[in-house]
């Protein structure tokens, strides 16, 4: 039984007025030889089922650190992360993966598909082994997102454009309860990253999932709900 289980059938589940995402006074360092450097002094955010954050702030600010924690691809130092009221801080590697595959999407900047599936089976890839698989949801999402002519061809035959279509298909199949992104657009032009925004945005608010997204850009940043800055290891306008 995973500590997802073990949480809901305790009776844990979250009350309808707390929030999604809690982030309270997370800290991490890494370890040098000249000793340890702090990223994250302390940081405090919360996000609501549905709502929309830009994560902004300089090249090496943490932002990227605080996703994969908030992830659970790493462990923070110190603080708590609560995600649907399931704690992910202090948690063994293999529940925080259960807690990936059931309620996190992730799209990161260098779309990390199988380039032995189709598109279909790249979309389909995470909802599988999640056990969460549903056929509808697939073809709803590969229309949606202009793929569905696409379905039988392989990542190294798509555009960039298409195949952060498919990592943000991929995320969505399992119908996560938050999805995170870091720098989506990053490796697209200007009007394909904009197109893939809008897309994503509008299967974002189909879904209800809470969204959180690391970028450079002040302009995409404006299409979400609210935006906050990482800087000096601590956020603003949280």
């Amino acid at each position: 039984m995973t500590l997802i289980d073990r949480t809901h059938r305790a009776g844990g589940s979250p009350q309808a007025s707390a929030p999604l995402l809690r982030v309270s006074d997370v800290r991490k360092s890494y370890a040098t030889p000249q000793g340890p450097i702090p990223v994250l002094k302390g940081v405090d955010l919360t996000l609501a089922a549905g709502e929309s954050l830009a994560l902004l702030g300089e090249s090496g600010s943490g932002k990227s650190t605080l996703l994969h924690l908030i992830g659970g691809l790493d462990d923070a130092d110190s603080g708590e992360i609560m995600l649907d009221g399931v704690r992910v801080t202090g948690q063994p590697d293999a529940e925080r993966a259960a807690l990936r595959r059931e309620r996190i999407g992730i799209v990161f900047q260098q779309f990390n598909l199988v380039p032995s599936l189709t598109v279909a089976g790249n979309i389909a890839f995470q909802a599988r082994i999640a056990g969460r698989f549903d056929a509808a949801w697939q073809e709803e999402l590969m229309e949606r997102l202009g793929l569905a002519a696409l379905r039988h061809r392989y990542p190294e035959q798509l555009s960039g454009g298409q195949q952060q279509r498919v990592s943000i298909g991929r995320a969505l199949a399992i119908r996560p309860r938050l999805l995170i992104a870091d720098e989506p657009t990053g490796n697209l032009d200007e009007a394909t990253g904009d197109e893939v925004m809008g897309l994503a945005l509008d299967l974002i608010a189909r879904t209800g999932c809470g969204f959180l997204m690391v970028t450079h850009s002040t302009r995409l940043a404006r299409r979400l709900d609210r935006q906050v800055t990482l800087a000096s290891g601590v956020l603003a306008g949280a």
